[in-house]
């Protein structure tokens, strides 16, 4: 069921996927210091997909949902939260944050070519300079650290590979799957089957598990933003884009993230800025108009003339 598109809910929607979920990084650095990664990730979308249903009966949403739709949101909720988003976490025990960043960046490449390979999509070229201008930005923001990798990286960097690879067919998948009508009961059911898996498996590997009273208030607050802003709001705008904007498009945040994680820690954490910083995120910032652009339009001209 195609969704309704409304300009101003489009824009707010792209800026939860950028800036909020930009933020998670340093959210999820101060809680995996302290918790084991699948703990953190089944306790996050469990509360967060309870919530969800909370808010979706004060606002009167139907909960509703057919078998098809069911087993939909736990293939969206495995893809994106279990593998997707929980291994993505494990990987990082094994490669440098800065290069798993770098990683990340494929997201778009892998994107346009999964729309080709599965729904025989023809490849625009200012979509391919626009992933090409993302790479070379985020190589150029994360080669200003040595990155030191450990003597078992390579599994590391093949699972953060596999990660991007699930993350972004499951974006495509969803941009076209059997879904609940309302997009914020869809986040709700995916966040919920995620949490369960997440926590099953923590069981099934013997992760260490801590009460959350006895993390540090840091921590505590940190898992209170991501079930909030990152799960809730961030999670539930990525869903509608997928719905009514290109999977390439709404990919193009992993160029957008670490440079908002990078601004956020020149403001937040007095964090210094290089010049190098300023170059990388214009290369990134001009790729991702060229992704979002068709002609001499910008995207939310595009969406407005629809």
């Amino acid at each position: 069921m195609s969704k309704p598109k409304s300009g101003v809910l489009i824009i707010l929607s792209f800026f939860s996927i950028y800036v909020i979920w930009g933020s998670t990084y340093l959210l999820n650095k101060i809680l995996v210091s302290e918790v084991s990664p699948l703990l953190l990730a089944s306790i996050r979308f469990l509360l967060a997909g309870f919530l969800i249903f909370f808010i979706s009966k004060l606002l009167k949403l139907s909960l509703k949902i057919t078998r098809p739709q069911l087993l939909n949101c736990i293939i969206a909720g495995f893809l994106f939260l279990v593998y997707g988003n929980g291994v993505f976490v494990w990987a990082l025990k094994y490669v440098d944050s800065g290069f798993a960043a770098l990683i990340a960046a494929t997201q778009p490449l892998f994107v346009i070519f999964l729309m080709r390979i599965l729904h025989g999509i023809k490849i625009k070229k200012k979509s391919m300079l626009g992933v090409a201008l993302g790479i070379i930005g985020m190589y150029i923001l994360v080669s200003q650290d040595t990155l030191v990798l450990k003597s078992d990286s390579i599994l590391g960097i093949l699972m953060i590979f596999s990660c991007i690879l699930c993350w972004s067919y499951a974006s495509i998948f969803v941009s076209r799957a059997n879904l609940p009508s309302s997009f914020f009961v869809s986040t709700g059911y995916q966040m919920l089957t995620a949490g369960i898996m997440l926590i099953t498996l923590s069981l099934c590997i013997g992760e260490t598990w801590l009460s959350p009273w006895s993390w540090s208030t840091n921590a505590q607050s940190s898992m209170i933003l991501l079930i909030i802003f990152g799960s809730v709001v961030a999670f539930s705008a990525f869903n509608y884009l997928l719905k009514v904007v290109s999977a390439e498009k709404v990919s193009t945040s992993a160029y957008v993230n670490p440079v908002i994680a990078i601004i956020l820690g020149w403001y937040v954490l007095d964090e210094h800025i290089s010049l190098q910083s300023i170059i990388a995120a214009l290369i990134l910032l001009t790729g991702v108009y060229f992704i979002n652009s068709k002609k001499k339009f910008t995207i939310f001209n595009r969406f407005k003339n629809k």
